[in-house]
């Protein structure tokens, strides 16, 4: 069985500087994907229309919300450009400091986040702090520290959580998991990965122009829909979840 990942296993500065290595470098030869192409859409749209103060925290050139109207902050400068010339408003920072002040949002987006930084729970302090009272916040969260494979390093994870752990965790900081729906992005072939990592780590420039124009494309057109349902459902062999949760305070 894999040994799982614990966020004392690197620190803050090696998980900073290999998810930026890696993002970066996706993000400088990537387009900007607009969120009605992915399969949260149809989730979040109407979240998004009811909520006119709206925050989405690292999304890269994949976000998740509407562009207008929307505060994107993110690291990669790369991701920060395109996002500015498709008319959104953008802000250099992280999750674990935001640029933004105390219960500015009623909507908060932070998918594929909180696995990465050594200190989770002061990134959903960060949450906390910006959200309104009664606020939607969307996380995705990788289930099952023993799942742990290579792709959780590939793509810059420090753990993965026990469905227990995340719950006791949110709602230590004031958070409530009202729906999830089943979610991920692992490939389902370790031979596949491995071939990605080979390349990714020998060739990257032509790893990036397949993964950007080849792969991401067929990914977005063989999207399974995704469906809400009650507090965690059934988390048995699921590898991720997407979380919609309500801030308390």
């Amino acid at each position: 069985m894999p040994q799982a990942r614990t966020a004392g296993s690197r620190s803050n500065a090696e998980l900073i500087g290999a998810n930026r290595g890696f993002y970066d470098a996706l993000w400088s030869r990537a387009r900007l994907i607009g969120p009605e192409r992915f399969n949260t859409w149809p989730l979040l749209r109407e979240l998004a229309a009811a909520a006119p103060r709206r925050l989405e925290v690292a999304p890269g050139l994949r976000p998740r919300l509407p562009l207008a109207g929307t505060c994107f902050v993110d690291l990669s400068q790369a991701a920060l450009r395109q996002l500015h010339a498709a008319g959104a408003n953008v802000v250099h920072g992280m999750i674990g400091a935001l640029p933004c002040a105390d219960a500015s949002f009623e909507l908060i987006c932070a998918l594929d986040i909180i696995e990465h930084v050594a200190d989770d729970a002061s990134a959903l302090a960060e949450l906390a702090r910006v959200a309104a009272p009664g606020a939607s916040v969307l996380l995705s969260v990788p289930l099952h520290p023993a799942a742990w494979s290579a792709f959780d390093d590939f793509v810059g994870h420090c753990r993965r959580y026990e469905p227990a752990q995340i719950v006791s965790l949110l709602a230590a900081h004031g958070f409530i998991v009202e729906r999830s729906a089943v979610y991920g992005m692992q490939p389902k072939s370790s031979r596949l990965l491995d071939l990605g990592q080979w390349y990714l780590t020998h060739q990257r420039e032509r790893a990036m122009w397949w993964y950007n124009r080849v792969f991401m494309p067929l990914g977005l057109r063989f999207q399974s829909p995704l469906q809400w349902r009650d507090g965690l459902g059934d988390t048995r062999g699921v590898d991720e979840l997407l979380l919609r949760c309500r801030y308390r305070g």
